[in-house]
């Protein structure tokens, strides 16, 4: 039967809610037959195939193209086998699944029939233990609506037939069942239902939420963004074109980073849903489809662009560079040790960059020198927090990354040395004669540079202490101490001018 976690999460809901227990069971020779994508689990395993395959070799894309000319069912076969996919982890429907032990528990046998491949229905079905058969797509037939209501009628004859499915393409299967059972159908697909004077049933398992669809844009994120307001802030140039040009920087950016992180939690979400806070994530959880989030990747980065377009070309090129290298970090670079931390860091570097292009405004060496060593030890805290959790987890090394446990002590090196070097080249903009163009009291900077140092050291002690976020710019936002630093940061600049 269910593996213990499941048993558990499936009777608290069959406890809580008593109209997912299966209705008008007449006879032990009844049969339940289960749709697998949208219903069985939150999920559509064709995406999540294409992903992982593409997390796995970014030439996967082009490999199932060339299937596709055999139809979709070879796709989804060719897929199958470039993906790897762990059945455990797939974001399971626990109402679903409490039904189907209902109807097990009362003498009824269910099977499992997806349009899915052969392989991954075999593979479902042998980890839940809870279907009599599974049959899927054989990589010469879809086994999808018609499909699959002419496979029904062949291999189950005049069976007493049961189906749960989620969408218009079961419709011609519901007209051969004697009951019908919808899993969180809209209204049109409801009224079907209800027209085939057929006995049936509707299950909701989930409400669509704008929230969660907002919380997948990873708004929190943007924060990473108000850097392109450095340059005009640097310069102290504060006029009206100046900051409408640094906002609609801004906006463009966070549109075009918001379809990078979703493309992100596309290709990461084996690795989300086995770590112990990103399996929440909107994807890996199932609460936002992933063909919606496939649809999101190109619609924000075309809204984006067009945003981008009323802005001087370079910035529209710097935004192009800006989606290029994340997808190469998110396909391949993020995998490489050092590598990484560098494509991180010039990442942060380039929304300085951006919004200095943005609004014509020339980027000094110093902001760009102490830019760059201080977002690379920021970077390096990042993978810092990771190793820590691996090692209070016994975890080998971060996973999908190119480190192990025992590079935690460089690693820390590496970000303390980093950080203590952006405040030296800070202190040397304060000692030179480039300071005089802009304050009239640089005396007081050195005050900044104290901070600074305090700020560094404590980000280090934090996540040495295994206290630290996935991502320390998150920490720093909601962190009272970092905001009491940039308070001060900011007097002793307001005193300097």
């Amino acid at each position: 039967m269910f593996k213990p976690s499941s048993i558990k999460r499936v009777r608290k809901i069959s406890d809580q809610q008593t109209h997912d227990q299966p209705k008008n069971l007449k006879t032990e020779n009844q049969i339940l037959v289960v749709d697998l994508d949208g219903t069985l689990i939150r999920s559509d395993m064709l995406l999540e195939t294409f992903w992982s395959s593409f997390s796995i070799d970014w030439r996967a894309p082009f490999l199932a193209i060339w299937s596709l000319a055999n139809g979709r069912a070879a796709l989804k076969k060719r897929l199958a086998e470039l993906s790897c996919i762990d059945v455990k982890l797939l974001p399971y429907n626990k109402e679903v699944l409490s039904y189907i032990e209902c109807w097990r528990s009362r003498g009824g046998k269910t099977a499992l029939v997806t349009a899915s491949d052969q392989v991954l229905a075999d593979q479902i079905a042998n980890y839940l233990d809870v279907f009599n058969e599974a049959h899927g797509s054989n990589g010469t037939i879809n086994l999808k609506g018609s499909e699959k209501a002419k496979f029904l009628a062949e291999r189950f004859q005049d069976a007493d037939l049961a189906y749960i499915g989620d969408s218009m393409a079961d419709v011609s299967i519901w007209k051969r069942t004697s009951k019908s059972i919808t899993v969180n159908a809209g209204p049109k697909l409801r009224k079907k239902v209800e027209a085939l004077g057929t006995n049936f049933e509707h299950l909701t398992t989930q409400a669509p939420s704008i929230r969660t669809y907002f919380a997948a844009l990873r708004p929190h994120q943007w924060l990473k963004n108000v850097l392109v307001f450095l340059p005009m802030l640097a310069a102290h140039a504060f006029t009206g074109t100046t900051i409408a040009e640094s906002s609609l920087a801004f906006v463009s950016f966070c549109l075009v980073a918001s379809s990078v992180y979703v493309l992100n939690d596309l290709l990461d979400l084996t690795p989300d849903r086995l770590h112990t806070r990103k399996c929440d994530r909107p994807f890996a959880s199932g609460s936002v489809p992933i063909s919606h989030g496939t649809l999101m990747v190109p619609l924000l980065f075309f809204l984006g662009l067009i945003i981008a377009l009323f802005l001087e070309q370079s910035f529209l090129l710097a935004m192009i560079g800006y989606f290029v290298i994340t997808t190469a970090y998110s396909l391949y670079l993020k995998r490489h040790s050092i590598i990484d931390i560098c494509a991180l860091a010039s990442l942060y570097a380039l929304r300085i960059l951006a919004g200095g292009l943005a609004t014509g405004i020339s980027i000094s060496v110093w902001l760009l020198a102490f830019s760059i060593f201080f977002f690379f030890a920021l970077a390096a805290i990042k993978r810092q927090a990771e190793l820590v959790d691996a090692a209070a987890s016994n975890a080998g090394g971060s996973v999908g990354r190119g480190y192990t446990v025992e590079d935690l002590p460089l690693v820390t090196n590496i970000a303390t040395a980093s950080g203590f070097v952006s405040v030296l080249v800070f202190a040397l903009y304060v000692n030179s004669p480039d300071v005089l163009i802009v304050y009239s009291n640089p005396y007081a900077l050195w005050g900044i540079c104290l901070v600074l140092l305090y700020w560094i050291c404590r980000m280090l002690m934090v996540t040495h202490r295994g206290n630290m976020h996935d991502d320390p710019i998150v920490y720093a936002a909601k962190d009272p101490v970092s905001w009491s630093c940039f308070f001060l940061v900011l007097t002793f600049a307001i005193v300097g001018i």
